[in-house]
């Protein structure tokens, strides 16, 4: 099963249950599934372009949340919190600290980069190889100071 049927098949349990916050929220999902299908003009999207579309969504999630706790709207911090963890639930679970540092060892020996002029090449293959389980900054700041240390 597609990740795109898995959404659709949780749609129809939310419904089922009269789940309102699930049902309102995986119906914004498949929306912008559906935006992304036209977008790439296809007619079913493959996992890791439903993958990029929820990644997106919790980006989005996570910036409305930065400025509900500055604005101190507790209410509305609470439904974006529910839809954050929603979201999380069907991205994969992210490497933790000692795996991805691993990861980026073995890319800079694999590639043999030994210095900062090799950042571009190290960062693509260690994004590549953790196949969307690690966040872009987080890698970016792994990998500089791997380099500038060598």
């Amino acid at each position: 099963m597609t990740m795109e049927e898995k959404i659709y098949k949780d749609y129809v349990l939310a419904l089922k249950a009269h789940d309102r916050a699930r049902t309102d929220f995986l119906s914004f999902v498949r929306a912008e599934l559906k935006n992304a299908a036209i977008d790439l003009r296809k007619q079913h999207l493959d996992d890791a372009e439903v993958l990029a579309v929820l990644k997106k969504q919790k980006k989005r999630l996570q910036d409305s949340k930065e400025s509900m706790l500055s604005s101190g709207r507790q209410d509305l911090l609470d439904a974006v919190e529910k839809e954050l963890s929603l979201v999380e639930a069907y991205l994969p679970e992210p490497l933790s600290e000692e795996e991805l540092t691993a990861l980026a060892e073995k890319v800079i020996s694999d590639l043999e980069a030994s210095s900062m002029k090799d950042m571009g090449r190290v960062m693509k293959e260690v994004v590549s190889r953790a196949q969307g389980r690690a966040d872009a900054k987080k890698v970016s700041e792994l990998v500089r100071s791997r380099l500038s240390s060598l």
